[in-house]
């Protein structure tokens, strides 16, 4: 075997030692520096001579060394996630976001546990960042108040916060929920709809409370009457339950719900109770999840991005590893309502 294709080096004990940046170089026939830039997730390498040198990678089992990388540059490269649930299609979709946002910057992410940063003792979480070499932290928080949470992170250390109102003394980034849930009402209103009733998210969750206080006020605005708001919990099984309720007021001839699995349960309940969709009753959700498009029928909605969102979260958090400064605020990232065939004019009373 030549050089060019030398397998991993052996001492002469006859224990295998473990692969060096040299060995992949070697393998994949090319220079040190570029097998470094790769393991750093730097985007200057062609993509034919990355995959040749992950493939050595591979073959070799390489695996960069994160305390000598963290000695060079001053990093680890890894960003903690820490979620409050991950039941909720926003939350996973905005994980997916930043996973993906954080991989394009050479970074890697792993998921942690919110218990161990709700105890008092703060060394205890120091201790564990210092163990998992995690560079800075996003939060993902459903609680309408950051405080309530009881988190607790090192003084100095980087956070950012997704959905988390009143952390403010964190960098947060968030969608504009309040403006798409004024869309959504407003869109019904516009149509003919004397009012809007409201399936709304669990009194836990910031982004529901936005929502809320986004339908009522454009109501308000609007001289329409205010019903009551009928809870859920973000499940399809709670938007059946409040449907069955809405189906059998014949008043209601409008619903904006607050996401779209609720409002994939109401629209069933609708259907069991022979009231059509829209004829009968206009829908509207909340997220435009994949199968949004595929309600019967196809669902009115509010789009999120939840890629530009994760994508924000790891731009905020690595600007605080560049310069240190914390940028206080919200970035709010816009959301657009998405028009299908679950909404139309009310028929007309007889």
């Amino acid at each position: 075997m030549s050089d060019q294709e030398a397998g991993p080096r052996t001492h002469r004990t006859g224990v295998a030692v473990r692969p060096s940046l040299s060995d992949v170089a070697r393998l994949a026939g090319v220079a040190p520096i570029t097998v470094s830039r790769v393991a750093s997730g730097k985007p200057n390498v062609k993509i034919d001579t990355r995959d040749r040198v992950l493939s050595a990678m591979d073959e070799l089992g390489y695996r960069p060394n994160r305390a000598a990388r963290a000695l060079r540059t001053g990093r680890y490269g890894t960003i903690g996630i820490v979620a409050s649930t991950l039941a909720t299609y926003g939350n996973m979709r905005t994980i997916e976001g930043i996973t993906v946002a954080a991989r394009d910057a050479g970074f890697s992410t792993t998921l942690m546990s919110t218990e161990v940063f709700a105890r008092d003792d703060s060394a205890t979480a120091r201790d564990f960042l210092a163990l998992h070499d995690i560079d800075g932290i996003i939060v993902i928080l459903e609680a309408s108040a950051f405080e309530q949470s009881h988190l607790r992170f090192p003084d100095s250390f980087p956070v950012v916060v997704a959905d988390g109102g009143g952390a403010s003394q964190y960098p947060l980034v968030d969608s504009d929920q309040q403006s798409g849930a004024a869309l959504a009402t407003a869109h019904l209103l516009s149509l003919g709809h004397s009012t809007v009733f409201h399936i709304a998210g669990p009194a836990a969750s910031f982004a529901a409370a936005q929502r809320a206080t986004a339908w009522r006020a454009t109501l308000e605005a609007a001289g329409a009457p205010v019903p009551p708001e009928f809870v859920g919990d973000w499940t399809s099984g709670s938007g059946h339950r409040l449907g069955v309720e809405l189906a059998a007021m014949p008043e209601v001839t409008a619903i904006f719900a607050a996401n779209d699995q609720m409002a994939l349960g109401a629209m069933l309940a609708l259907h069991e109770a022979g009231r059509d969709i829209p004829r009968d009753v206009s829908v509207v959700g909340f997220d435009d999840t994949p199968d949004s498009g595929a309600f019967w029928p196809p669902l009115t909605t509010v789009r999120q991005h939840f890629d530009i969102v994760g994508s924000r979260l790891v731009e905020a958090l690595i600007g605080q590893f560049d310069d240190g400064r914390v940028e206080q605020g919200t970035r709010i990232v816009p959301v657009e309502l998405v028009v299908r065939a679950s909404t139309a004019e009310p028929a007309l009373r007889h």
